[in-house]
């Protein structure tokens, strides 16, 4: 709208342009004759000719007629009046440039011919309705005369209906040029302009049909193509650019309005949120009524200049009493539905002018309004769908902020949690270490200083008994102190500890220790228990090496494996028999390996014979693993 009224002040300021090069004809003379029927369009007329009834009228000119007298008797009901307008271009300034004449309005329901100096130099829609004659402005090309004689005369002729309102601005006669832009500017905002909205409207209505499809819950979607469907096929009738005969057609642009108005009416029940059942009740059969009673195969009220002003009243009541109801129902319950219904009490304002202006109560040089209710419409509800998206990313926002606060909140819960965790399990574990030193000092170290008292006070062990007996106490202290000791997994790291406080021990024996390690992979679940458990299986290996088996010789190496490591032993000193040995009392050091290994998820073995013993002790690369 506001595009409208910044074009028509263009208009005016340029008026003055077009004054000194064309000529603004406002005077004409005019006269009617009726015709039992369309005549043929003669080629050439001669003004002198005609009936000497001509009157001098001013233009613009409307001829107004009664609306309760526009309905002919029966026997006039297919008679045809033809309107003359002779005008004078005597007054033309001079000019060689190619002439033009320009109208912004020219109303009639049947032909239009235009003649120049009584030659025919454009004719428009032989016979038949003209629907968008009262929005297409007039635009002729005039040729030079065949000899070359100046322009003098133009004459109009309109073949309309007798019941027909007939209405023709005032007219522009100058240079192409000095006219042209004046006439695209209006064939712009009239038609081609409202089309592009009513277009881009039905385009958007057409993407919320295939939302709904998704969203079948969310009936407004489905409501807003409605919506698009009625208002573009309500103003089908502006753009069509060729003529249109068809009943149907007539039909379906009057009906539409009405489906406009029930559309909108459902809209706003679903804004507000009341039924209005009365009302819903009257706006659908009265919808129904005129769509019924206008149907062409029934032929109770045509569509004709006489019955179609009175639908459209009745078209405007309806629409007032749903944008007045809607409105008074949404007023504390919902803006959206205040601003559909102030946008619909717009629309029928715009509806209301373009009828004064059809049925000649204004002049014919105004414009026709109704085309831009399309764009009201689409802005209202594309300003409500605007609305509702910036709504919903807003509250996804704020769910998501919600959301980042509870996840912050769940966060610093759980790292207190964890903090306590560690702290408990920290306690358990220093629990736990001092429960298993306890434990293997009272079995260990423990039981042998009491041996070695009870020996010592019974007189029955010699001193170097004894000092063998409390070395070996020292040497489980501080494999106890040893195992405590930070690993990083690394099982050659413990073993080179173990070769360390036992090399002592060895040498003083006169047993030589070869080292054959090889590189291991790490044992993840190498903690400090499992690490004593290991020393304890290899001390006791060794420790029986040196009490039973007279070896001067011991080997140590190590071997990976794809599921585990390998620790061997072995010795050059005297075999046993290995079940005899686990089976006797004495074997007990043996079953003591055997219990530490399946505690860390190992095995061990013993193979014994005249040159000596090999003992393999094997560990997994994961705790849980396959068995060796």
């Amino acid at each position: 709208m506001a595009l409208l009224l910044v074009m028509v002040a263009f208009f005016s300021a340029t008026d003055a342009e077009h004054e000194s090069a064309a000529l603004h004809m406002t005077q004409a003379d005019w006269q009617e004759e009726d015709t039992p029927a369309i005549q043929e369009l003669p080629l050439a007329v001669d003004s002198r000719a005609l009936p000497l009834a001509w009157q001098p009228v001013e233009l613009p000119l409307a001829l107004p007629i009664a609306l309760l007298r526009q309905a002919d008797s029966a026997s006039n009901a297919g008679a045809t009046r033809t309107t003359w307008l002779r005008l004078s271009a005597r007054n033309l300034p001079a000019t060689l440039a190619p002439l033009g004449l320009y109208g912004a309005r020219i109303k009639t329901d049947g032909s239009i011919a235009v003649y120049a100096n009584g030659r025919l130099v454009q004719r428009a829609q032989v016979q038949g309705p003209l629907w968008n004659s009262t929005r297409t402005p007039l635009w002729v090309l005039l040729g030079k005369t065949p000899d070359g004689a100046p322009l003098n005369e133009i004459l109009l002729r309109l073949e309309h209906s007798r019941s027909a309102q007939v209405a023709v601005s005032s007219l522009w006669l100058g240079p192409v040029g000095a006219l042209e832009g004046r006439y695209r500017m209006r064939q712009w905002l009239q038609q081609e302009l409202p089309a592009m909205l009513s277009a881009a409207f039905m385009a958007v209505g057409v993407f919320a049909l295939f939302v709904w499809f998704k969203r079948r819950h969310d009936t407004g979607y489905l409501l807003f193509f409605n919506l698009a469907t009625t208002s573009f096929l309500r103003s089908l009738h502006f753009y069509v650019g060729v003529p249109i005969a068809n009943d149907w057609f007539a039909w379906l642009t009057v009906n539409s309005l009405f489906w406009l108005v029930a559309v909108v009416h459902f809209a706003l029940r679903q804004l507000h949120g009341r039924p209005l059942g009365w009302l819903t009740f009257a706006v659908v059969g009265w919808t129904v009524l005129i769509g019924v009673l206008t149907l062409p195969g029934l032929a109770i009220l045509r569509n004709t200049p006489q019955v179609t002003p009175l639908i459209y009243i009745g078209a405007a009541l309806m629409g007032v009493a749903v944008a007045v109801v809607g409105g008074v129902s949404a007023w504390r319950r919902s803006s959206e539905g205040r601003l559909v219904a102030a946008g619909i009490g717009v629309c029928v304002l715009l509806g209301v002018s373009d009828w004064l202006l059809q049925n000649n109560f204004v002049s014919p040089e105004g414009w026709y309004l109704g085309a831009y209710t399309n764009a009201v419409t689409f802005i209202v509800f594309g300003a409500l769908m605007y609305r509702r998206y910036v709504n919903a990313i807003a509250e996804v926002e704020q769910v998501n902020a919600s959301l980042a606060q509870r996840l912050r909140a769940r966060e610093a819960e759980l790292d207190r949690s964890h903090q306590r965790l560690r702290e408990v399990e920290k306690l358990q574990t220093i629990s736990d270490e001092r429960q298993r030193l306890m434990q293997d000092m009272h079995d260990g170290l423990g039981s042998s200083l009491i041996s070695a008292i009870r020996s010592v006070e019974g007189g029955g062990m010699s001193d170097d008994k004894v000092s063998q007996l409390l070395k070996s106490c020292l040497d489980d202290l501080k494999l106890t102190i040893d195992s405590m000791e930070p690993l990083e997994d690394d099982l050659l790291l413990l073993l080179a500890t173990l070769r360390y406080r036992l090399g002592p021990r060895l040498e003083s024996s006169g047993v030589a220790l070869q080292w054959n390690v090889q590189e291991l992979p790490a044992l993840d679940w190498l903690d400090p228990t499992s690490a004593l458990h290991i020393l304890r299986i290899v001390q006791e290996s060794i420790a029986n090496i040196l009490r039973h088996t007279r070896a001067t010789e011991i080997r140590v190496g190590t071997a990976a494996e794809p599921s585990g490591v390998r620790v061997t032993i072995e010795d050059n000193g005297q075999g046993f028999d290995v079940e005899k040995a686990m089976s006797e009392a004495g074997g007990r050091g043996m079953q003591n390996q055997q219990r530490r290994a399946q505690v860390v998820g190992g095995a061990v073995s013993w193979r014994s014979g005249l040159e000596g013993t090999l003992f393999t002790l094997w560990l997994p690369l994961k705790r849980g693993g396959p068995a060796a």
